[in-house]
């Protein structure tokens, strides 16, 4: 099945390393980082999955839980995690899903198109504490993916949804934000500081 941007997350219940969830209530009240991650003892898949531990604390800071999947055995996956320790610098902090009939990995259409084998691709999903699917990405399996800007796009999933605006092209948290067309200029000048309008339709303010 194909997920969009707005729709529910589909529930599941799996077996993970840290023991069996409902995915719905493993993440009540909280945003997910939900990635695939193609076979374990993978050099790409670890550093990946060692950067995830690493980024405990700052998911932490802005409510969000990180959880992953293979078609790999819950076996393979404990093994694993010493590796994922010795290249992150932390131990395995989040769970890790055992998928070995792929009935997650098809659920949320992560397995390889026109490959071989049945493994998945490296697919990202942001969805919001009330389920809903905010963001998706597809990396091929060769390609390692950026977590500063799974993190980033986290920052401005919850600004933009906090306030009337939207964040222009390489946003990092501090900078300049663009004011929604929604709020005319005079109401943006009493809401926001340092507006500026350099368009009709453009206005940027300090980030609130």
């Amino acid at each position: 099945m194909s997920i969009r941007l707005g729709d529910e997350a589909p529930n599941f219940t799996a077996d993970t390393t840290d023991g069996p969830i409902d995915f719905h209530e493993w993440k009540s009240g909280s945003w997910a980082v939900f990635f695939s991650h193609p076979n374990d003892f993978t050099p790409v898949c670890t550093t990946e999955l060692g950067r995830t531990a690493a980024l405990q604390d700052e998911f932490t800071k802005r409510n969000v839980k990180a959880i992953a999947v293979s078609v790999d055995s819950l076996a393979d996956h404990n093994g694993w995690a010493p590796d994922i320790k010795d290249v992150g610098g932390v131990p395995l902090n989040f769970p890790i899903i055992a998928d070995p009939d792929r009935a997650v990995s098809m659920t949320y259409d992560m397995l390889h198109p026109g490959e071989d084998d049945t493994s998945t691709v490296r697919s990202v999903f942001i969805i919001d504490p009330s389920n809903k699917v905010r963001l998706t990405l597809t990396y091929p399996k060769s390609v390692g993916r950026n977590f500063d800007e799974i993190v980033r796009v986290i920052d401005a999933l919850q600004l933009t949804d906090a306030s009337p605006v939207s964040t222009p092209v390489d946003w990092t948290p501090g900078d300049r934000v663009i004011v929604a067309t929604s709020v005319s200029t005079e109401e943006a000048k009493k809401r926001f500081t340092d507006v500026e309008e350099v368009k009709p339709y453009l206005r940027f303010a300090a980030q609130p």
